[in-house]
């Protein structure tokens, strides 16, 4: 078992090592990591639905998809990630509990009556204090897990407030959980590098093989060409969402009501049609030609809309406020 240290806190940086390792190293491998404040969203979800958007771009938070299933969730320093990346037979991979059970172990030793609850959470005293998620490639797990220790909670509240109203799709929603920080449980008070060492050390303890390592520089160079190519892309964080159909109504004292439907396949608008009382110089068609084929970034909106006076065809309305109506939730 190797015992991969980690040191980045980037979290582009921090997916593509999950990925790299899992698809590039025969040994089993366990890790221990951090993010800076990011969102993480599941394989399957559709992040715009996911997310406040507003709140994510005024505080510049990244929004990562990983490879595994499951819901979206805020990381920040005061939240530790656990990965195990292990071989066996198919039928035998899938398996929360062998995986967070040494996370139990260490919190039983440490005083806390942590247990395994629903489908993959731990919880204490009722309320959540980690998720985790599962991928399968070929004859190789990856169980990651978060470990809520001293997170901020409402940043984690603000950041994952999507209006559910603006979305139908058939994407995995995200279920809000009660949820607790460990540190609230601790009869003796640590921070969390303190706490991480010693589920290193029950790591270390426990597999009679386990040994530390340090990435090379060359598999540095390899992760971050994974990080340009993939990670750190609009078509894998948001293009890659199932397809969903978006509805928004903005009430303008100037302009009037504005109503968008968009039909987004792939992250791009396949289908938009635009209703209200707005006052028009020209046939919003014009506008509706235009945004049919881009991406539904707001980047790719501006640039189609660049031969455009917006006022000419919504009275009163710039072209920030007719972008911001299509991700915001005021403008």
């Amino acid at each position: 078992m190797l015992i991969i240290k980690r040191h980045s806190t980037d979290p582009y940086f921090n997916l593509a090592t999950e990925e790299y390792i899992l698809k590039n190293f025969e040994d089993d491998s366990f890790m221990l990591w951090r993010n800076a404040p990011s969102i993480i969203v599941g394989k399957h979800q559709n992040t715009l639905a996911e997310i406040n958007v507003e709140y994510v771009k005024h505080n510049n938070i990244p929004v990562v998809r990983r490879l595994s299933g499951g819901g979206a969730v805020f990381h920040d320093m005061g939240n530790l990630n656990f990965t195990f990346i292990r071989k066996g037979k198919a039928e035998n991979l899938i398996d929360f509990r062998k995986f967070t059970e040494p996370i139990l172990e260490v919190l039983l030793k440490m005083g806390i009556a942590a247990k395994f609850e629903g489908r993959n959470d731990l919880t204490i005293e009722g309320r959540k204090f980690s998720g985790n998620a599962e991928h399968i490639w070929k004859e190789r797990v990856l169980h990651h897990g978060t470990l809520l220790f001293s997170s901020h909670m409402p940043n984690l509240a603000q950041a994952l407030n999507a209006d559910p109203l603006k979305f139908q799709d058939k994407a995995v929603k995200s279920v809000r959980s009660r949820v607790t920080n460990i540190s609230e449980h601790l009869e003796t008070p640590m921070d969390v590098m303190q706490f991480a060492s010693m589920i290193e050390s029950h790591i270390l303890s426990t597999y009679p093989d386990a040994r530390l390592m340090e990435l090379s520089s060359t598999d540095h160079d390899k992760i971050h060409k994974l990080v340009r190519d993939k990670y750190n892309t609009w078509e894998w964080n948001f293009g890659y969402s199932p397809n969903y159909n978006f509805r928004k109504i903005v009430r303008t004292e100037k302009s009037g009501t504005i109503e968008f439907d968009l039909d987004v396949h792939n992250g791009t608008i396949q289908h938009i049609k635009i209703f209200g009382d707005y006052f028009s110089r020209y046939d919003t068609e014009d506008i509706e030609t235009a945004l049919t084929g881009a991406a539904h970034h707001e980047e790719a909106i501006r640039k189609a809309l660049e031969p455009f006076r917006i006022d000419d065809y919504f009275a009163h309305l710039k072209i920030g406020e007719f972008i911001a109506a299509l991700f915001y939730a005021s403008i």
